[in-house]
């Protein structure tokens, strides 16, 4: 095969790509949707007017993510990726369904929970990775990052006009039906991956976990996405005190940054699958988030540097998005991919926690400032760590035979 053909996507992973980053956006797009106008729409129920009820039911769906994650994951090796995405999201419509006929705040706590049961991100990313070659796995990965980062901006709109149209029940009857399209989605259009070769030589589940490039890709989602929530504890205010804009006109902002940032982004990914540099790209994009963290400290007093500031931590974000898990992919064996992606995506859950708590902290505390200091410090130790990760290995892994015995390989 051509180094040109290698490069370009078959018919069935293209479709294996689109569906299933479809399938992500549909429910993180339910998802996004509650966040910029829970808070406020739960004050006209029992328990709404406590903060710390209402940050509970909203935080509640990370924390059950966290805990099942990696069950999830474990089961789709054992039993495939389709019957247990199918399992989460069934779960993640019976929780929508309990929210939107809840009349307090408990239940609405107790569907979230439900919702967040149904953990299938790991299983999907190991899905998507199974039905793509190591050469184009990393621009299957951008696309889901792409639908993510979309549905974000599309939620920062829908979100005020379906409560202001069904109200809180209107808005999680939404994220139900969305949750049944994801279904749909999951049954009948994502086509069947190749099969998983068994292993002939079992690899033990401790090396997987504890393998050191593993664990270096899961501190990085973790520092990622802590540093994202934090951030977002006090950007939204910065756009709104430096451009005069209300909390319904965020998205004018946010939209046209997530699009210039997919643009930037773009040349990157084709870059790091061209040239097989995965690893160095990763490591200037954790410097980037570095240097943008250190310029959001001055940034954030200007519209316009804030802007541009928030496109360069976009482009990066997004970046990284796509290159981790598609690393993760590659380092574990075969059969444990959803194992793996279960650590992976567990961290992410504990940074998306994390983030917010520490955050609140600092913004309270010590001030605005202090949360943009702290993420880039928090960056700079990714980046030590991440500059120990194991040299390139792609040329050799692209002419290789497939190794059933093959324990852990390099990280390209």
């Amino acid at each position: 095969m051509s180094s040109k053909s290698s490069l370009s996507m078959t018919a069935v992973e293209r479709r294996a790509s689109i569906a299933l980053a479809s399938l992500f956006a549909l429910r993180m797009l339910g998802l996004f949707m509650l966040l910029p106008v829970f808070a406020v729409a739960a004050r006209g129920l029992p328990g709404g007017d406590d903060p710390s009820r209402v940050g509970l039911a909203l935080g509640m769906y990370g924390l059950t993510q966290a805990f099942m994650q990696i069950p999830f994951g474990i089961a789709s090796d054992r039993w495939g990726r389709r019957p247990v995405v199918v399992a989460g999201l069934v779960l993640f419509i019976v929780g929508s369904v309990i929210c939107a006929l809840s009349t307090d705040l408990f239940w609405i706590t107790v569907g979230r929970a439900i919702q967040g049961s149904g953990a299938i991100s790991a299983a999907v990313t190991a899905w998507l990775a199974d039905s793509t070659r190591d050469s184009v796995r990393t621009r299957a990965m951008a696309m889901v990052g792409a639908s993510i980062g979309m549905t974000f901006a599309v939620s920062l709109v829908l979100a005020p006009l379906l409560i202001g149209v069904g109200g809180l029940a209107g808005l999680f009857w939404t994220i139900g039906c969305l949750g049944l399209a994801a279904l749909a989605v999951a049954m009948w259009v994502v086509p069947t991956a190749p099969p998983v070769p068994k292993p002939q030589v079992k690899v033990p589940v401790r090396r997987v976990i504890t393998h050191p490039d593993l664990l270096r890709l899961n501190l990085g989602v973790f520092t990622l996405h802590l540093i994202q929530i934090a951030m977002f504890v006090v950007v939204p205010a910065a756009f709104i005190q430096t451009g005069g804009l209300s909390t319904a006109e965020l998205w004018k902002v946010y939209l046209p940054i997530v699009l210039a940032s997919f643009v930037v982004m773009v040349p990157m990914i084709i870059l790091a699958e061209r040239r097989g540099a995965h690893r160095g790209i990763l490591r200037g994009a954790v410097a980037c988030l570095v240097v943008v963290c250190l310029a959001l400290t001055w940034a954030q007093q200007q519209f316009v540097p804030l802007v541009i500031a928030m496109v360069a931590f976009f482009t990066v974000f997004n970046v990284l998005e796509a290159m981790q898990p598609s690393l993760v992919s590659r380092v574990a064996p075969p059969a444990y991919k959803g194992l793996a992606l279960g650590f992976y995506n567990t961290s992410q859950a504990v940074g998306l926690f994390a983030g917010g708590g520490l955050g609140g902290w600092l913004a309270a505390n010590v001030g605005p400032s202090a949360v943009f200091e702290v993420a880039a410090a928090m960056a700079l130790l990714w980046l030590v760590v991440a500059w120990r990760m194991t040299p390139p290995a792609l040329a050799q892994a692209a002419v290789a035979p497939v190794d059933t015995t093959e324990t852990i390989r390099p990280v390209p």
